[in-house]
């Protein structure tokens, strides 16, 4: 038989206008580190009716996009959202959106962006990194991509066989992966219609998916209790993680590439070392599901966001460090947990946490009634 030959996967080229603006963020990031803790931005998503189950953050905090349980995604734009302007010309469908209460006090309306097209249940959304693509999942085994430009559905990517969980663009845009209740993550390329690259072998539903910082690897996490992680180019599975005791519903990879953090349903974080498959250190504070997890720019801070209404800040330089020989007889996970600070909300469980370039803690949630 003739060997099986995949295509080579090529990185997009950055347009230089991106690039310079990239730059400039660089030049003004912001370093964190235990004593140097983010500012967070928090967006909060109010008259839902219990309707939001995913949103999603720009990486320059411009755009915040909402999908709910009526097949709908709504984007708002930040600047306007003091603005009490008019219809906002929406979606791909051609018909007007009735303006909105929403992401603010209780006077003035607010005008958002309407995309229709989906036939189910909004389950995950995200930007490409430079804000002009938008990408949803839903229940209908569909992926959509959105322009934020034209206001329209660009492409409709079939492939999943049924509820498609998560979506996310890759670090350089262009690629983006899935994940969905078939057990399976698939690899797209913007320009073509059928996935590049299955991923397939958990045993249950793969739940959230992540990418490497280097573009070659994705992160997967599952309803069978496991973390695995994918080498793009050949699809094969590289690694198991094996330590959580619930679903895992959260991934993050560091920005190095050295580390991954993943949440479970049981609210315990847990940090992997990816070049030796260990868990370099559990981190538990939270009391409810770990919805959202990200790392700083640099690598310094963790944030995490639970459905107990709380962001918690951790020390991830601290949590790396080697146990000490007296650590390890005295039990040296208790003293590897660094948790910097507890964020609370009035009632808000935390649906998505974001880094921006300059190290600014976008976050988001919607207001649930007591």
């Amino acid at each position: 038989m003739a060997p099986r030959v995949k295509a080579e996967l090529t990185l997009p080229v950055m347009p230089t206008e991106a690039e310079q603006s990239i730059l400039e963020d660089l030049r003004n990031r912001v370093q964190l580190s235990s004593l140097a803790l983010p500012s967070v931005s928090f967006y909060t998503f109010v008259n839902t009716h219990n309707g939001l189950n995913c949103s999603a953050i720009s990486h320059d905090g411009s755009l915040v996009a909402g999908g709910f349980s009526d097949s709908s995604l709504k984007v708002w734009d930040v600047s306007k959202i003091g603005q009490a302007s008019k219809t906002f010309n929406t979606q791909g469908e051609g018909e007007a959106s009735q303006n909105e209460l929403l992401l603010g006090s209780d006077d003035g309306k607010r005008s958002y962006t309407l995309f229709q097209g989906h036939t189910g249940p909004v389950y995950s959304a995200t930007f490409c990194p430079l804000g002009e693509f938008l990408l949803s999942s839903s229940s209908d085994s569909t992926i959509r991509l959105w322009s934020t430009k034209l206001n329209s559905n660009l492409v409709c990517y079939k492939g999943h066989n049924y509820p498609v969980w998560d979506v996310q663009f890759s670090p350089v845009g262009h690629y983006f992966a899935s994940c969905s209740h078939d057990r399976t993550a698939r690899v797209w390329s913007m320009d073509k219609i059928k996935p590049l690259r299955i991923m397939a072998g958990h045993l249950s539903d793969v739940d959230c998916i992540q990418w490497h910082p280097n573009c070659n690897y994705i992160s997967t996490g599952s309803s069978d209790k496991t973390v695995r992680l994918w080498d793009v180019q050949s699809g094969e599975c590289v690694r198991i993680f094996i330590g959580h005791r619930g679903m895992v519903l959260s991934l993050a990879m560091s920005p190095d590439g050295r580390y991954m953090a993943s949440g479970d349903e049981d609210g315990t974080i847990m940090v992997w070392d990816l070049s030796t498959g260990r868990c370099v250190s559990p981190l538990m504070g939270h009391s409810s599901c770990v919805w959202t997890l990200a790392f700083s720019c640099e690598g310094t801070v963790l944030s995490s966001g639970s459905a107990d209404n709380t962001v918690k800040l951790w020390d991830v330089t601290a949590s790396m460090k080697p146990l000490r020989i007296d650590d390890n007889k005295t039990g040296g996970t208790i003293n590897r947990l660094r948790l910097l600070k507890v964020l609370p909300t009035k009632s808000t469980p935390v649906y998505t946490l974001q880094f921006s370039r300059r190290n600014l803690l976008f976050a988001a949630g919607a207001l649930s009634k007591c």
